[in-house]
């Protein structure tokens, strides 16, 4: 065999690596739980009650006229659910190399692997829930459209790659310093109040809404609840949304590769 054929990538046998480390992710997360994936229905669900009663009783937002017959709860579940999706899966992703020390000292592979894994194991089990959720709600009367599924999974994707590739720039950061971590976590939470997750776009000052349009996680949760609760389809700005997002992960990718070979000396 060549030195070439040697050094070539070999899809296949990392496919199969990225299935196993997404399974063991999967799998490890619930190890020694009684309740194994109901947890990740009922966290969610309790989040989504208390930000209903908040809202809706002590701050008194009110859904969009543009939305008629559509409860704050499903106002809020069809956005919030996603923005779980991506900011667990980022969570994840930071600390993925970190958790594979020992694993990464010992088996040479794309280190990248593991961020992969990582954010694939929370969207896929936070997918299950958010269509169980819609579902229900469906179920209780609320006014989504399942036709839209399609289009909503569609628009899923950026989101999950944008998720990938900051996960990835946070995961090489990470690595090489440990406080990362703590700044990212406070980020994390003005970010999730500064989207309009909790509330409509509509209820944000002027001046706010020029950055909620450079804004992807804004962007998403309004074009979610545009396809699911109004029956919307494909807008120009998705692709725009989406290019963005491909250049982040393509950005965040590429810091991971240049810093991923000094990960050994820091783990």
């Amino acid at each position: 065999m060549t030195p070439l054929a040697q050094a070539s990538p070999r899809p296949a046998r990392w496919g199969w690596l990225l299935y196993s480390f997404t399974r063991r992710e999967i799998l490890n997360r619930y190890a020694g739980s009684v309740s194994g994936l109901a947890w990740t229905l009922f966290h969610p669900l309790a989040q989504l009650a208390i930000f209903a009663f908040v809202f809706t009783q002590i701050f008194r937002v009110g859904v969009p006229a543009d939305y008629p017959g559509v409860a704050y709860v499903t106002f809020v579940a069809v956005a919030l659910w996603p923005w779980i999706m991506f900011s667990e899966g980022l969570d994840r992703a930071m600390g993925s190399i970190a958790a594979n020390g020992g694993l990464i000292r010992k088996v040479a592979f794309p280190h990248r692997l593991l961020v992969y894994a990582a954010v694939l194991a929370c969207s896929a089990v936070h997918l299950v829930g958010f269509l169980a959720v819609l579902a229900a709600l469906k179920l209780l009367g609320e006014p989504i459209r399942l036709s839209g599924l399609p289009v909503a999974l569609v628009l899923l994707l950026p989101y999950i790659l944008l998720a990938t590739g900051i996960g990835a720039l946070l995961a090489a950061l990470q690595t090489l310093l440990r406080d990362v971590q703590h700044v990212v976590q406070v980020l994390i939470t003005v970010l999730f109040y500064a989207s309009p997750i909790l509330y409509p776009a509509s209820l944000a000052p002027e001046s706010f809404r020029r950055w909620l349009q450079l804004n992807p996680l804004a962007w998403f949760s309004e074009r979610l609840r545009e396809v699911l609760l109004q029956g919307s389809g494909f807008v120009a700005g998705d692709a725009i949304a989406a290019a963005g997002c491909l250049t982040i992960f393509l950005g965040g990718l590429w810091v991971f590769n240049r810093l991923s070979p000094s990960f050994e000396d820091f783990l």
